[in-house]
C-alpha cells in the first residue's frame, strides 16, 4: 500500500513541477495577475501536500498505522479538489468553464487537507501501539 502512495506522490510532484513551469512561462501571458496568484496557490498547495503524502507513505511503511494510509488518501483527494479547482478557476476565462460550478469544490479540497493532517496526528499518537 505504501508503494502505491509513494508512486502517486512522485506523479503528483512531477505534475506540480510541470504545472508550475507552465504557469510561469505560458499562462502569465494569458491570464491576469489575480488569476495567476490563484493558479500559483494551487501549485503551492499541491507541492506541500505531495510532500505530506510522501511522509505519510513512509510512516505507513515503517509503522503500519492505518491512519497514515487514510491521511495519504485525504491528501490525494485534497490535491485533486483544492488545487484542481484553483487551476480551473484561474483559467476559466480561457477554457469557458463555469466558475459558479467550480468555486464550491475548493473548500471540499481544503477539508480533505485538514482531515489528512488530522489523520497524521492520530497516526502519530498511535505509533507506539503498532508493530515496528
Amino acid at each position: 500500500m505504501s508503494k502505491s502512495l509513494l508512486i502517486t506522490a512522485s506523479i503528483l510532484g512531477c505534475i506540480a513541477v510541470i504545472l508550475g513551469a507552465f504557469g510561469a512561462h505560458t499562462l502569465k501571458e494569458l491570464i491576469n495577475e489575480n488569476q495567476l496568484r490563484i493558479y500559483e496557490k494551487g501549485v503551492s498547495y499541491q507541492f506541500y501536500h505531495t510532500i505530506a503524502l510522501f511522509v505519510a507513505a513512509l510512516l505507513l511503511e515503517k509503522y503500519e498505522v492505518k491512519y497514515f494510509k487514510w491521511a495519504g488518501y485525504c491528501f490525494i483527494i485534497g490535491i485533486g479538489l483544492f488545487s484542481g479547482s484553483l487551476y480551473l478557476l484561474a483559467t476559466a476565462d480561457l477554457t469557458g468553464i463555469n466558475k459558479t460550478i467550480i468555486g464550491p469544490v475548493t473548500p471540499l479540497g481544503g477539508v480533505g487537507f485538514i482531515l489528512g493532517w488530522m489523520f497524521m496526528m492520530i497516526g502519530s499518537i498511535n505509533i507506539n501501539k503498532s508493530k515496528r
